[in-house]
């Protein structure tokens, strides 16, 4: 049984640009692409959504959404297996849940609800801090351009935690995909409480942090490499914020990477302070692949 890709409508423009990035990394895959309406989506994005639209009914509202996203989709990938469904729940429960059984799920950075417009929109932050599947959120030129510029590059973030490999994964799959390159990023940063006394010596505890990282982010990547030969792989390590290294890549890379532990029997938001800043900033559309530990 092929997992769908799932991608959440309700009939915002950003909606419609993520049913579009969407349909094209279905295409990518060979996957089929399942687009979901959820009828209390209100709740979460406001009552704009019922009133901007001046639906008559939430059928008809409902009907209209999900028709319009799945022509528009077959449009762009015709040969493209297109499922939809409209579902009683709110939007993060039937994304999580749809989510459950999901290649991927895919959502525009914000609804119509009235939210400031650098700001990620509640829905797609709930569902990427809690899905057991990879959430896809469109970022960045995607947010306000038809024809966002790529690149070519796909940029991961390789954090301390030994949670990676999940993300080292899907970020080597969607490399080689896409027929474009890898940056591999790791930042550290040099504990403020350590001091020499001797000024020969003052470099040496940097030299041997940078080192740490270098070898950490090698032992990240083999085997995913080794599976991926065709990917050119670029290693980078910074010193600094690691949030900061990834914003400053985005502004260059048609997907960012980074992973999020899922912890067994623990409810609740559960996404990283990294993953929160770069899902809020991020230059270009973001990828938060969980790894259960």
């Amino acid at each position: 049984m092929e997992l769908p890709l799932v991608v959440g409508v309700d009939g915002s423009e950003p909606s419609m640009r993520a049913v579009d990035w969407a349909a094209d990394e279905a295409a990518l895959h060979g996957v089929p692409l399942r687009l979901v309406y959820a009828s209390l989506w209100e709740r979460y994005e406001g009552a704009a959504l019922a009133e901007g639209l001046g639906r008559s009914s939430e059928q008809v509202l409902a009907d209209n959404i999900v028709d319009a996203a799945a022509k528009r989709a077959q449009r762009r990938a015709p040969d493209l297996k297109i499922s939809t469904a409209v579902l009683p729940d709110d939007a993060v429960s039937v994304l999580l849940d749809e989510g459950r059984h999901a290649f991927a799920v895919v959502t525009g950075s914000r609804g119509r609800g009235g939210i400031a417009e650098l700001l990620l929109g509640s829905v797609s932050l709930a569902v990427a801090a809690r899905a057991y599947c990879p959430v896809v959120v469109l970022r960045g030129s995607h947010d306000n351009r038809r024809t966002p510029r790529t690149y070519q590059r796909i940029v991961l973030g390789v954090g301390e935690e030994p949670g990676n490999a999940a993300a080292v994964r899907f970020a080597f799959e969607e490399a080689a995909a896409r027929y474009a390159g890898l940056q591999a990023v790791r930042a550290w940063r040099r504990p403020a409480h350590r001091t020499t006394d001797h000024p020969l010596l003052a470099g040496e505890p940097a030299r041997h942090d940078e080192q740490r990282a270098t070898e950490d982010l090698e032992a990240a990547l083999s085997g995913a490499a080794l599976e991926h030969p065709s990917v050119q792989v670029r290693r980078r390590t910074v010193e600094g914020p690691a949030h900061q290294a990834l914003l400053d890549a985005s502004a260059t890379a048609d997907l960012l990477v980074v992973g999020a532990q899922r912890r067994r029997g623990r409810s609740g938001l559960q996404l990283g302070r990294v993953a929160h800043a770069v899902l809020h900033h991020s230059a270009c559309p973001v990828a938060v692949v969980p790894q259960r530990v």
